[in-house]
């Protein structure tokens, strides 16, 4: 994607090519060693270069067109002059100088390019020969294996006795001491609330009390009870009810202004997945930018974190089961703006992260009052206020199964159940398991109308569109798994598509068997089970164009994120997996999920996140990074194009394919 060299490579050789051709004729002239000529030929030309390289690529002079001109003819006039000096006064060619030097500019360059083609060729030969044709999904023996999953769950300590100062921080409810790394501090494991377990089970987070005691803060905390489903790398983490935990990471070096945070959500559909997870390591995109300070956390999920007791006897006294695990994410963002300041980071300016089901939460806690004031800026990829359900039926279907299952008949049996015996249940029942609930209580009834009427207002949204994340979401649980989910919840998921079809086209009328006789007529060429995965993925891509027209609509500043790169194994799809690690910079966890991170579009895409998380504009100026033209992502409707390593600002609607092909499919009806 980067050009080997642009004009302002070119201008800055111009004015190297005077310091090598007379650092090295004058000395010369002078009768001085070759040796000492070569010597002096080498600083000269590499000192120029240096002064030119911080004058044309500075900030200043990329961000204003006329200064790089003004630049550019004063580098051009500098060197006419020592060319016509040279020339006149000292009978040396400075065009044989120039020559060489634009060979030197021009062949490095084309060599460092080849070598890194080459590196890259070898690494998805290998990620190829790991994963062959990528229909197994996601596996990762071939990271495990030598991996020390003993250290991997270590558990935090009390401190008692002496401990290292420089990597404590004090906060509210103790004193944490984390592990140094490249200059970049961990303080991993740190509870956000009381461990949800005991009488606590099922009940809403309670804060912790504030306390002087010193913990360590090396290791992660336990991931969430959840389904361990094929894809899923945390079926090898630990895995507790006392999951209530966060991660922060900040660089080593003190600076007297407060760093602006990014806090991730993790992904896994509500039934899996957690911090521990390496998609959610950001560690390296704080290396790149320590200006910024990380935060990932766990929070509950499935059966502990959605269910709806209240048709249970004694479901009465556990009123906010039905969406805890949206509670512990609030919990842990009032944590973090009470303490982060601890840390360095600065609570008034709070980025949140999430992919797919943590982007849902992250839309869905935009339109929650509790939440209100918490962030100010949201990333959500593959996830809208459509991912939870309209009304707790669901969830108190769950309940229903849940006794059934476990032949409990009051919320004081289920109490008694242990971990483990809840643990096999919610692998039995999860296709079942819940999703949040928009209860008209914690979450508005209806979030797009929230949203218009302003719910949001204040917060600044990037909303990320896939092009294939239906073939990610398959490697992530299995093919199996995707046909029960599709034959169970088809009915369900038709009603959603069509209602969104008729708010994005009201001329369509919304209509079920529209897209049953569409599926039917296409399923001559082509699998039911695909068309009804592209119809599926299509109602989450159109659920998400809508929620950012919704915000934009209501005065939100809404940037559009279109990611349409090709897999680089098709059977794995391109999404969730892709961004996140282009957007963190994480090269082995991209090979460990079958991927090879593009080094241009990473770049790019990470400067971009951290000009949204510092609150700068969202522009790219010329050659502000290296080799790339300058970038104007434009607010919505116009989208940032990420399509066959070439990054574009655009127009996404006529990309939404399936939509079209729905829309001309009943209009021939």
């Amino acid at each position: 994607m980067k050009k080997l060299f642009t004009i302002d490579d070119l201008m800055v050789a111009c004015i190297s090519a005077v310091g090598y051709g007379l650092g090295f004729e004058v000395p010369k002239m002078l009768g001085w060693p070759l040796w000492q000529c070569m010597l002096i030929c080498s600083a000269a030309g590499y000192v120029l270069q240096e002064i030119g390289n911080k004058i044309v690529f500075s900030k200043a002079i990329q961000k204003n067109p006329a200064y790089r001109y003004l630049v550019f003819a004063a580098l051009i006039f500098s060197f006419l002059a020592a060319q016509y000096v040279a020339m006149s006064w000292m009978e040396i060619s400075m065009l044989e100088a120039l020559v060489g030097q634009y060979a030197y500019v021009i062949l490095a360059p084309i060599l460092g390019f080849a070598f890194s083609m080459a590196v890259r060729w070898y690494r998805i030969r290998k990620i190829r020969e790991s994963y062959g044709d990528g229909s197994n999904g996601f596996v990762f023996d071939h990271v495990l294996k030598d991996a020390d999953l003993d250290e991997v769950n270590r558990q935090n300590r009390p401190i008692r006795g002496a401990y290292d100062t420089d990597c404590a921080v004090r906060t509210k409810t103790g004193i944490y001491v984390g592990v140094e790394e490249k200059n970049v501090i961990y303080y991993l494991g740190i509870p956000y609330a009381k461990p949800p377990v005991g009488e606590h089970r099922w009940k809403a987070p309670e804060p912790l009390p504030e306390s002087d005691a010193v913990f360590e803060a090396k290791y992660l905390g336990a991931s969430a009870i959840q389904v361990e489903l094929e894809g899923s790398i945390l079926k090898h983490h630990r895995q507790s009810e006392d999951c209530l935990t966060l991660n922060i990471c900040t660089g080593r070096k003190k600076t007297d202004r407060k760093k602006p945070v990014l806090v991730l959500f993790h992904h896994g559909d509500f039934t899996y997945g957690g911090a521990a997870d390496p998609l959610m390591d950001a560690s390296d995109f704080i290396h790149a930018f320590p200006d910024v300070v990380g935060v990932s956390f766990n929070y509950r999920l499935g059966l502990f974190g959605f269910i709806d007791f209240s048709k249970v006897p004694g479901g009465e006294a556990y009123p906010d089961a039905l969406n805890l695990g949206l509670l512990d994410q609030i919990a842990a963002l009032h944590w973090i703006k009470e303490n982060i300041a601890a840390f360095g980071g600065d609570p008034d300016r709070i980025t949140v992260m999430g992919f797919e089901s943590g982007a849902t939460s992250i839309s869905l806690l935009a339109a929650c009052e509790q939440a209100k004031g918490l962030f100010r800026k949201a990333f959500v990829f593959f996830g809208s206020p459509k991912g939870a359900y309209d009304t707790p039926d669901a969830s108190r279907f769950l309940a229903a199964k849940l006794l059934q299952e476990t032949s409990a008949k009051n919320m004081e049996e289920l109490q008694q159940l242990s971990t483990e015996q809840l643990k096999k249940v919610s692998q039995k029942l999860w296709k079942d398991l819940s999703v949040p609930t928009c209860d008209g209580k914690l979450i508005p009834a209806d979030v797009f109308t929230a949203f218009q009427k302003g719910a949001a207002s204040g917060i600044e949204f990037i909303i990320g569109i896939p092009n294939n994340e239906r073939q990610v979401f398959q490697s992530f649980i299995g093919r199996e798994k995707v046909e029960e989910i599709l034959v169970t919840y088809w009915d369900f998921t038709a009603k959603v598509i069509t209602d969104l079809l008729h708010d994005f086209d009201d001329s369509y009328a919304p209509d079920m068997q529209t897209l049953n006789d569409y599926v039917k007529e296409l399923s001559a060429t082509e699998s039911e089970l695909e068309l009804k995965m592209k119809l599926y993925e299509m109602g989450y891509v159109l659920s998400m164009y809508l929620c950012g027209k919704r915000l934009a609509e209501s005065g939100s500043k809404v940037h559009l994120f279109y990611w349409d790169e090709k897999p680089l194994i098709e059977n794995l799809g391109s999404g969730t997996v892709e961004v996140a690690t282009a957007l963190f910079g994480n090269k082995e966890t991209a090979r460990a999920y079958g991927n090879a991170v593009d080094a241009d579009i990473s770049e790019i895409l990470r400067n971009f996140l951290k000009k949204f998380v510092c609150g700068e504009g969202m522009q790219i100026f010329n050659n502000e990074i290296r080799g790339v033209d300058a970038i104007d992502w434009k607010k919505f409707p116009k989208a940032l194009i990420v399509s066959d390593k070439k990054i574009r600002c655009g127009q996404v609607e006529d990309k939404l394919t399936e939509v079209t092909s729905v829309l001309n499919f009943r209009r021939k009806k």
